[in-house]
């Protein structure tokens, strides 16, 4: 009887009969797998790109380089949100981002746009960001003046609380402010400027005739037009009595005429002062016989210093006419304006 050996197990390599589920897998999604990792390189080049362009400290130097990298990219803006703007015009924004909708939106510079909106007039600072695949934000903090303030010689930009705004002066980044907003002029005017501009921006039709406001006695104000003209407002009451005003000046033109002053200081009338009429020469040739019928054909116009009564036939705040003493209240002691 032979003498039999124990069987050993075999271990050599082992022949499956089919491959593996991952390579399975693979050979059925091949194409997918390869468009997947190209755009995974995609990304990754422009990943490094981005970096390259923001460690750089000379945008000139890289400027060549960033714009053959935006040849090669398929983002374009589609939005750009801005957040923050009140003063500033949405013309200026635009401009001083230097790019719009349908550019690359890696085609400007972050900080060259953000540097040059920052230098616009009424922003105090602005950050600019780029949010994939297709969104430009512009975050703005705006200084927030309402007035200039004359104060002894001085032009100072102010808030509503009457303080001082941080400013670069006439020659400065806000130099456009200075001849945008209201002038307010005199002791006390800062404090007491808010609510005067409140009611000027509720009736534009008398804003656009007022170059200046001169605050009286720290109690009231006088408002000067552009003809020169003087309106005395009465003190604590300058909503409604630019309400009246502005119905005037929509009935009767009232601003445009040739006026020295519309005084509105008493609830149930407004008292107006004309223009001296010039003295008659004696010398003078008399005019012409036809001149004088025809005057007197056609009808009048109203007088340049009175308030014309409304349809009804009962003016609701009768004037005189031509300002006489005798029809003018005293003027108190403290309305005298100061001396500028």
């Amino acid at each position: 009887m032979r003498d039999r050996r124990p069987e050993t197990p075999y271990r050599g390599p082992v022949q499956q009969d089919r491959p593996s589920r991952l390579i399975l897998f693979m050979r059925r999604h091949k194409r997918g797998l390869r468009q997947i990792l190209a755009l995974l390189v995609l990304l990754g080049l422009v990943g490094l790109g981005v970096s390259a362009l923001k460690l750089t400290s000379s945008e000139s130097r890289f400027a060549p380089y960033r714009a053959k990298l935006v040849q090669y990219l398929p983002f374009q803006i589609k939005t750009i949100r801005i957040e923050g703007r009140n003063l500033t015009t949405e013309a200026d924004l635009a401009k001083a981002l230097g790019t719009s909708v349908g550019q690359p939106i890696f085609g400007f510079s972050v900080s060259a746009a953000r540097d040059r909106i920052d230098a616009l007039p009424f922003i105090d600072h602005a950050t600019v960001a780029r949010h994939m695949p297709d969104t430009v934000i512009v975050k703005i903090v705006e200084r927030s003046p309402i007035a200039v303030w004359q104060d002894h010689g001085q032009f100072i930009l102010i808030n509503r609380a009457g303080e001082r705004v941080p400013d670069q002066g006439l020659e400065g980044k806000n130099g456009q402010a200075f001849i945008k907003l209201p002038l307010v002029v005199g002791e006390g005017a800062n404090l007491a400027a808010a609510t005067l501009t409140d009611a000027l921006t509720a009736n534009p039709a008398v804003k656009d005739f007022v170059v200046a406001a001169v605050r009286v006695g720290q109690r009231r104000w006088n408002l000067t037009l552009r003809d020169g003209a003087t309106v005395l407002l009465p003190e604590g009451q300058e909503q409604a009595a630019l309400s009246r005003l502005a119905q005037y000046q929509a009935q009767f033109r009232l601003m445009e005429r040739p006026v020295v002053s519309i005084d509105m200081r008493l609830p149930d009338r407004m008292v107006i002062h004309q223009t001296p009429a010039p003295t008659p020469d004696p010398n003078a040739p008399a005019a012409d016989k036809s001149d004088a019928t025809q005057a007197t054909d056609d009808k009048p116009a109203p007088a340049a210093g009175a308030a014309p009564a409304p349809a009804s036939g009962k003016p609701s705040h009768p004037a005189a006419t031509h300002g006489s003493a005798a029809h003018l209240p005293a003027p108190h002691p403290a309305d005298e304006a100061p001396e500028e």
